[in-house]
């Protein structure tokens, strides 16, 4: 049996695409709490994008790409565990975002099945964040924004400011049919008391296996809608303003009910702040953010990930933005 005083927990973030999931692990990461974290980031793309929207933080991030980490990337996540586990650095606590697509149910399974992993390590928490004005169409459509829920101990029902009182009332209802043993909160930017989800020795193993008595020895079948695919752009020239910010605010009002997420940091002319750009479907934002550093690459990098991307069209387009 393992020592739970020496344990590391491990918090596991999750929640479909576009949910708030960075802006999460950001308010971790930078508020006055006094432990070190440890993260793991997994994204769905050739490129990493997720890596550089993290604040800068007196943490160590690994990235693990081009893969999800409930198929073909648990390996690494195994691997990066052992690794810190054998660091003289010592950790308060492992943040675990996965990818918009994944399914918790494997990466739940891994701090139980992998042995060496269960003995240093406690899974404290899985936290679903959830997308207050899109989640019942993505439960609809997507059986992954099911099983995000139905594994959540907490839920966050974030971006509530986007949505009246009645509609959230019955977000509740249907997160309540899919998990009734989830706590909820509602959140605008993920605005929360952090005690609210770190520390809490949320993930109750018994709960889990009444639901689901094979939890630790069946394999959970997981396959992505094929229809769904990333697109990676890079450029290394800087962009022309008007014709970048022009493009993209046309390939969000064109394609944005097929683009579930889409994701980028811009090298901007005659800019020398880094140009952050994020759409869900046809909700599109963006601005300069912080300067790029001295021995940084001014590369251009967009994520985009949907249904039936019209990739040669989106590439053109990306081609003619630069300088």
């Amino acid at each position: 049996m393992p020592d739970t005083t020496t344990q590391i927990p491990v918090t596991v973030l999750t929640g479909y695409l576009g949910s708030g999931k960075t802006t999460l692990l950001n308010r971790i990461l930078s508020e006055t709490h006094g432990r070190r974290f440890a993260v793991i980031v997994n994204e769905f793309g050739e490129v990493g994008i997720d890596n550089d929207l993290i604040v800068d933080a007196d943490e160590e991030i690994f990235e693990m790409n081009n893969g999800c980490i409930c198929c073909t990337v648990r390996g690494d996540l195994v691997r990066i565990i052992a690794g810190l586990m054998r660091r003289s650095r010592a950790f308060d606590g492992i943040v675990v975002e996965t990818t918009g697509l994944a399914d918790p149910a494997p990466v739940a399974q891994t701090f139980f099945v992998d042995e060496d992993v269960r003995r240093k390590t406690k899974l404290d928490a899985i936290i679903t964040v959830a997308d207050a004005r899109h989640l019942r169409e993505q439960i609809d459509r997507a059986p992954e924004a099911q099983e995000q829920l139905a594994f959540a101990d907490v839920v966050l029902v974030n971006k509530v400011d986007l949505v009246d009182a009645r509609s959230l009332a019955a977000l509740e209802r249907r997160i309540r049919n899919i998990n009734p043993y989830a706590k909820i909160h509602t959140t605008e930017r993920c605005g929360i008391d952090l005690g609210q989800i770190l520390g809490r020795d949320a993930f109750n193993l018994g709960r889990i296996l009444e639901l689901e008595p094979e939890f630790l020895t069946q394999d959970h079948a997981h396959e992505h809608d094929d229809k769904i695919s990333s697109l990676s752009l890079v450029a290394d020239r800087p962009l022309k303003p008007n014709r970048f910010v022009s493009w993209i605010q046309d390939v969000t009002q064109r394609y944005g009910t097929d683009i579930l997420r889409m994701k980028g940091i811009a090298s901007i002319e005659d800019d020398d702040r880094q140009f952050v750009v994020q759409s869900v479907h046809m909700l599109i934002e963006g601005g300069s953010q912080r300067p790029w550093k001295e021995q940084e690459p001014r590369q251009t990098r967009l994520v985009f990930i949907g249904r039936d991307l019209p990739k040669d069209l989106l590439r053109q387009g990306f081609e003619a933005c630069s300088a």
